[in-house]
């Protein structure tokens, strides 16, 4: 039986840093879900597709085909055969994404592809409802946040490093916005598993929030 490590939470909580280190020292996969629904979103935004538009998003996400491959232990996520994964983090890629990623139909694809990985591997997999819906069963859940103001200034400070200009107030708005949407969305909505662990990263290190998911998970497969 594959061992499974559900980490879920709100957009900017650490989720992809903290599972992928995770996931390296602890010998398993990385499953970055999050990365599979931005490069359907990547799809509809180089297609065009106007967003309000939840039947042609619907009609469009057949012609998506995307799949996971590791390539020198990294994940690399292909669209229609391309790598797309220099282009999955911009926050136009991700406000697409939080619009896609709710409707059902769009979901009823990734979680099929989700599941079958978890299934055949020993796994580390972070969104917003791994634990509640994806992998139910995983031996390790975990919901990781971290106030919005925090969040904010995470990625502000990864943006301004990356020399991009932004505002701290436009990150925070869109960050409760992106919250208020994953958790009133009606399939599949944002909330911790009732067997989750909470870990509050607000006043945390990074190091600190991986020594302490590394612990539970030891704590797991003991």
């Amino acid at each position: 039986m594959s061992f499974n490590v559900a980490i879920d939470g709100p957009a900017g909580a650490g989720k992809s840093t903290v599972a992928r280190a995770v996931a390296k020292e602890m010998g398993l996969i990385y499953v970055d879900t999050g990365a599979m629904y931005r490069a359907m979103a990547l799809f509809m935004l180089r297609e065009g597709v106007d967003l309000k538009d939840s039947g042609k998003i619907v009609e469009k996400c057949v012609q998506a085909d995307i799949t996971i491959r590791y390539e020198d232990g990294i994940q690399v996520v292909y669209l229609n055969g391309e790598n797309v994964n220099p282009y999955l983090r911009t926050e136009e890629v991700g406000e697409a994404a939080s619009v896609t990623s709710p409707i059902p139909r769009v979901r009823e694809n990734m979680v099929r592809l989700q599941k079958e990985l978890a299934a055949h591997s020993d796994c580390v997999m972070d969104g917003r409802d791994i634990g509640t819906c994806v992998l139910p069963g995983a031996q390790l859940k975990i919901y990781l946040t971290a106030g919005s103001d925090v969040r904010a200034k995470r990625r502000y400070d990864e943006l301004t490093a990356k020399g991009e200009s932004c505002s701290l107030a436009d990150i925070k708005a869109d960050i409760e916005e992106r919250d208020y949407r994953d958790i009133h969305r009606e399939m599949s909505p944002l909330r911790q598993a009732e067997d989750a662990v909470l870990v509050d990263t607000s006043d945390m290190t990074q190091d600190e929030v991986i020594n302490e998911v590394l612990k539970l998970c030891r704590q797991a497969k003991e």
